[in-house]
């Protein structure tokens, strides 16, 4: 089976829409997490989340990349300027720049979320969309692309799963930073 990877644009919303379904992906998020201040995520609901994205997505430039197989929507990878995903660069998370004023700097890159159909769990989707976010990001003009994965999880349908694997990372060449949290890798690809 071919996987496509394609940047979010406005025509892949219905896709994108169809991937997250009516739950939204992971209980009504629409993968605002990073994007949302806590106070702001607790007043929000999937709703609000959904129209949220939808108007991220509708403003551009591509908050992220799609893994389309057959025709539909199999995968999801949130990547992007660290400035698009404020949360992401909060000091008391592990995902939080090593150097302060990379959570500002255009040229330094997240990868922060990852959904996957349940069917294709297991099936390498994730190690396609984060070879695909690397040439995005490079053709982009990034220099430093960052992740924060988990170490260890049950097994490919995890929910905590949602920020990514730590050994797909190693494969990709990314090295460890610094953990500041146990299982949660701070990773760096400098491209």
């Amino acid at each position: 089976m071919s996987t496509t990877i394609a940047p979010l644009t406005p025509e892949l919303w219905p896709d994108f829409e169809d991937l997250f379904g009516k739950q939204g992906a992971c209980y009504g998020c629409w993968c605002t997490h990073f994007r949302l201040a806590p106070a702001e995520r607790r007043a929000s609901d999937k709703e609000r989340n959904k129209d949220l994205i939808k108007a991220r997505i509708e403003a551009g430039p591509p908050p992220g990349l799609l893994a389309i197989e057959d025709g539909k929507a199999v995968g999801w990878m949130q990547v992007g300027p660290r400035a698009d995903v404020p949360e992401w660069n909060n000091q008391g998370r592990g995902s939080a720049p090593v150097d302060p004023a990379d959570a500002d700097d255009p040229d330094v890159w997240a990868i922060s979320c990852f959904f996957i159909r349940v069917k294709a769990r297991g099936r390498g989707i994730t190690h396609r969309l984060v070879e695909g976010g690397i040439a995005f990001a490079r053709e982009n003009g990034a220099r430093l692309l960052e992740a924060c994965p988990i170490d260890l999880s049950r097994d490919s349908r995890s929910i905590g799963l949602f920020v990514g694997s730590s050994r797909v990372f190693e494969k990709a060449g990314f090295e460890r930073l610094v953990e500041r949290k146990p299982g949660r890798p701070l990773m760096r690809l400098v491209l």
